[in-house]
């Protein structure tokens, strides 16, 4: 998308957004890049930590007096009076403000939610970086802005967003998409020559007899398989991942074919040749499939960055081996290809977003999406009753909970959604195994759970879906 025409289109107008969660990674990456959009201006940020986000405005070059501290709805107002961008600490002054967009970028499903539907009922686009807030009430803020002529997307520059956005331009060529995905978020990096593998650049773990499977082989579930055995030590599966991927399933059709996901251990390579079904070699079940994978590499080979895929079937062969050719990952009964962005730039990318939302009404993300999936959680031990769900770590895990991603025709009519379920205290014990239900949670946020609940109603899976 030229931007430059999009400037253009409009005379110059600028586009005014807010952000919460304005002092995180994320938020950091897009006021970074706003400094260098000049039609793009936030208006008004909201952190708890107001001395660490001053702090960080002022490491980006944000100057001094062109930022207040405001505790009310007047200062605010005030502020914008002025022409200069409000800080605060509380998200209901956030409507204090003139602004077209707010970026949720919290983290906090309550919090998240409380702050996006008052933007939409306000009359505001809301762009959604908050992928627990989206796992839980995405349907029914689509619901809503739907009903207002507004737009909620995911935010370009994360995955989701720019995992909607391939399969989106593969299906308008036509393409027959057989399974969808990203990378995890971190490489597995291997030295054959020590027999190590280091993940995140911190975790290097003995992997004796990795080196040796470096190929895939003919027997390809063989292979992944003894790799996953020569990996073990390390942790699969982070809980954001699996949040990430009920956001795809839900803006596209596409399930999981197991609920854990497969998560091979792959190179970049061999993609074409794990996500084919399980009678041409491959890992699937069925087609229509989103998934994930660990990528392997060796050091200094490139990383797929935490990159998105799309794998097809290929259609005519000399095209294909034509493709194969210049490089292209197809594989090597020539029936599939693989067809990758090996990147995600966070908050870099999320001016598109905002541009194209408030400037076009239009969102990155899907345009009708539905309760395709459902992230929810296994106890992975006995809990007991009065057990405190909490939700922690870098990756947002729920203690005491395994993250699972169910096919709409394999969820319970009383799940409780993952993040729902976090911060909650269990009403009544639950075995090892079972699925967390909405009526083992004694204090669950109700207008969150009121929000679950009508988004499935509202856009329950179509029957019509094409894909199987």
């Amino acid at each position: 998308m030229n931007l430059h025409h999009l400037f253009a289109a409009e005379n110059g107008r600028t586009v005014r957004y807010a952000l919460s969660g304005a002092g995180g990674g994320f938020a950091r990456t897009l006021l970074a890049q706003t400094l260098r959009i000049p039609a793009l201006q936030p208006s008004v940020l909201c952190d708890r930590d107001l001395p660490g986000l001053g702090a960080m405005l002022a490491e980006l070059g944000f100057p001094a007096d062109q930022l207040v501290v405001c505790a009310s709805a007047a200062e605010v107002e005030r502020a914008e009076r002025d022409g200069r961008i409000a800080l605060v600490a509380e998200g209901d002054l956030l409507s204090a403000a003139t602004w077209d967009i707010l970026v949720e970028a919290t983290g906090s499903p309550a919090h998240g939610y409380a702050m996006a539907k008052a933007a939409l009922l306000s009359g505001r686009h809301v762009a959604m970086v908050s992928k627990e807030v989206d796992s839980v009430a995405g349907l029914h803020l689509a619901d809503l802005a739907e009903q207002a002529g507004l737009v909620y997307t995911t935010a370009d520059g994360d995955q989701p967003a720019n995992l909607i956005g391939l399969v989106t331009w593969a299906e308008l060529l036509g393409l027959d998409i057989v399974a969808i995905g990203k990378s995890s978020e971190y490489d597995l990096v291997l030295d054959p020559d020590k027999g190590t593998v280091t993940q995140l650049d911190t975790t290097t773990v003995e992997a004796p007899g990795l080196a040796a499977h470096l190929s895939l082989g003919d027997d390809v579930p063989a292979t992944l398989e003894a790799r996953a055995r020569a990996v073990s030590a390390l942790p699969v599966g982070a809980t954001a991942d699996y949040c990430e991927m009920s956001v795809v399933a839900t803006n596209t059709g596409f399930k999981p074919d197991t609920e854990r996901l497969h998560y091979p251990v792959a190179r970049i390579a061999e993609l074409a040749d794990i996500y084919r079904l399980r009678e041409d070699g491959g890992i699937l079940h069925k087609t229509g499939a989103v998934d994930v994978f660990s990528a392997l590499r060796l050091p200094g080979e490139a990383s797929f960055a935490g990159g998105v895929f799309v794998v097809v079937r290929t259609g005519d062969a000399e095209t294909w081996e034509t493709l194969r050719g210049k490089g292209h990952v197809v594989s090597q009964d020539g029936g599939y290809a693989a067809i990758y962005l090996p990147y995600h730039f966070m908050g870099v990318e999320t001016p598109v977003s905002l541009l194209s939302a408030v400037l076009h009404n239009r969102p990155s993300g899907g345009v009708d999406p539905r309760g395709y999936a459902a992230l929810a959680g296994r106890a992975r031990q006995d809990l007991p009753a009065g057990t405190v769900l909490t939700m922690g770590g870098h990756h947002h895990d729920v203690t005491g909970v395994q993250a699972v991603l169910l096919r709409d025709e394999d969820t319970p009519e009383d799940i409780a959604p993952l993040y729902l379920a976090a911060h909650t205290t269990l009403a009544r014990p639950v075995a090892a195994g079972d699925l967390i239900r909405l009526g083992d949670l004694s204090d669950a946020d109700q207008e969150l759970a009121l929000a679950w609940s009508a988004g499935r109603a509202a856009r329950p899976a179509a029957d019509s879906a094409v894909r199987p």
